[in-house]
Parts: structure tokens; C-alpha cells; sequence
């Protein structure tokens, strides 16, 4: 397992019936988790939630304000600074658990000796960008969606970055790899964190098990003759980290180095258990 258990402003508070109580900073979340199935242990703790995301029965779901929230608020993990809010389907703009790899990259970048170039894919809100650029690394940033890229800039600048080489573009992430490899650029890092259905910036579909393959193997001809890693995220159901972890076995046969995949974990603080929060295969060179 990778534990994410160097968190100040985020707790798992306690965990059950299908559902999380998470504090984020000042404020308390109430939010789905389908891993939860045993009994909350903690239910008075509960009525202090500021909000929860209650599922519909007929797709989606909304949120309940029991209290009074800012629009956005700042959290710190180390030296960074994230924007944190609800929206419309129940995430918040971050994913806690994800600090684990943003430590083993910082790690991987900060030992490599020289500037590397990395490469984050379907890069959200900008957690690894963040982690890598702080680093020392060069980051070219691709997500489809405009929105998330703006919010990865406010966060870059939360955490003072702004000044750091770090490119970020709106676009299809298969079409791109396919572009740099014409272009003949490379890369010394690479991470994604596919969704399990999505579209691009012109609509193109993706879906993690008729794609992701195809994706990895193309991705995996970006790498430069000085690589660091390769990560693969998935939060898709059913899919193990077994095979994203052979997916870089297959798609980086010739390489050597190792690879390693676990759950992502976080702990739950009213109780001795950790939550799964999503599954990470890493390559490193």
C-alpha cells in the first residue's frame, strides 16, 4: 500500500455506510465512498458536517449545505497550497491521497542531478504539477478541460510557482503524444491518471478499456534516454494495479528498472483502518 499520512489540513475523520467525513481545513465534507461498507463509528461527529453530497437515485447527485462555506479555500500539503471546493459531482478539485505520489516524485526529481522535463497527462487541477515543479522540474501540463487548467494556474500561483517552466495546454491527450512524437520531443518523467470515461477538447471519447493500452504504449515512446518514472493512476472499478503495472511491464520491455503497484490509501482517524482511495503502478528507471 501507498499511505498518504503526511496531511495537516486533511483528515479522514471517520468512515462508514457507504460514506466519508473529511475535514478540509477549517471545514467538514460528508461524501460517498463505496469502500466504507462497514458501520460509521463516530455518528454524533457527524452532525457537525458542513455540507454532504447525497447521491440521486436516478444518476448524479447534490449537495446539502448545513452550513455556511466560503466559495474556495486553501489547504496545505508541505509546501504547497491547493484551492479546495464542492462541485457539482462531489470532488473537491483534490485528491488527497494522491500526496503519496507527489512525494516519490518530488524525491525522484530532486535526486536526478539534472533539470528533468515531465510530462502529466489528464492533469486535473494540478497536484503533480505542483509536486514536480516545486522539484526543480520542467512540466508540460494536458488536460482537455479549460476550467481545470485555470484552476492548476491558481494553484501554481497559491503555492508561489508561478514563475516555474511549466506549460499548460487544453488538450486530447492521444492526439498530443501522437503530435510530440512527430516533433521528436522527450521526456524524462511521465505520470496520467486516465478517466474512466472522458472526452477530449474536440469531443473525442475516452474510455479506459478500449484506450488506455493504446495510450500507454504510444506515451511510452516519449521517454527519454535519462528517465526517471512512469506512473499510471486509475480509479476505475474493477480495474487492479496489477494491470496497469503490466501495461508498463509490456510497454517498456527493453528498459529495465523495476516496477511496483499498490493501493492509495489514507488513514481514517476514528479508526485503526485505511481507506482504498484508487490504485498506482509505478515504473521507475
Amino acid at each position: 500500500m501507498f499511505v498518504a499520512a503526511g496531511w495537516d489540513d486533511y483528515q479522514i475523520l471517520d468512515a462508514g455506510g457507504g460514506m466519508k467525513l473529511e475535514r478540509w481545513g477549517d471545514y467538514m465534507l460528508a461524501r460517498p465512498d463505496p469502500q466504507a461498507i462497514w458501520e460509521k463509528q463516530a455518528p454524533k461527529l457527524w452532525e457537525r458536517a458542513h455540507a454532504a453530497y447525497h447521491r440521486s437515485g436516478e444518476g448524479g447527485g447534490s449537495w446539502e449545505f448545513a452550513k455556511s462555506l466560503p466559495d474556495r479555500w486553501a489547504v496545505r500539503y508541505k509546501h504547497l497550497s491547493f484551492y479546495v471546493r464542492p462541485t457539482g459531482f462531489k470532488h473537491t478539485g483534490l485528491f488527497p491521497e494522491q500526496a503519496a505520489n507527489w512525494d516519490f516524485m518530488m524525491e525522484m526529481v530532486g535526486n536526478a542531478g539534472f533539470t528533468p522535463n515531465v510530462l502529466n497527462l489528464f492533469a486535473y487541477t494540478g497536484g503533480a504539477t505542483l509536486a514536480c515543479a516545486s522539484a526543480g522540474a520542467r512540466v508540460t501540463h494536458i488536460d482537455a478541460a479549460k476550467s481545470m487548467n485555470g484552476w492548476a494556474k491558481e494553484n501554481l500561483a497559491l503555492s508561489g510557482l508561478s514563475d516555474r517552466p511549466v506549460r499548460i495546454l487544453a488538450d486530447d491527450c492521444l492526439k498530443f503524444v501522437g503530435r510530440e512524437q512527430r516533433r521528436g520531443n522527450k521526456y524524462d518523467a511521465i505520470l496520467m491518471d486516465p478517466p474512466s470515461y472522458g472526452r477530449g477538447a474536440g469531443g473525442q471519447v475516452f474510455r479506459t478499456e478500449d484506450d488506455l493500452f493504446a495510450l500507454v504504449r504510444e506515451t511510452a515512446k516519449l521517454l527519454s534516454d535519462t528517465p526517471l518514472f512512469f506512473i499510471i493512476n486509475s480509479y476505475t472499478t474493477g480495474l487492479s494495479s496489477v494491470v496497469t503495472r503490466n501495461m508498463l511491464k509490456i510497454c517498456l520491455a527493453g528498459r529495465g528498472g523495476a516496477v511496483e503497484n499498490a493501493d492509495l490509501v489514507l488513514p481514517v482517524e476514528k479508526q485503526a483502518v485505511l481507506l482504498p482511495c484508487g490504485a498506482t503502478a509505478r515504473w521507475r528507471a
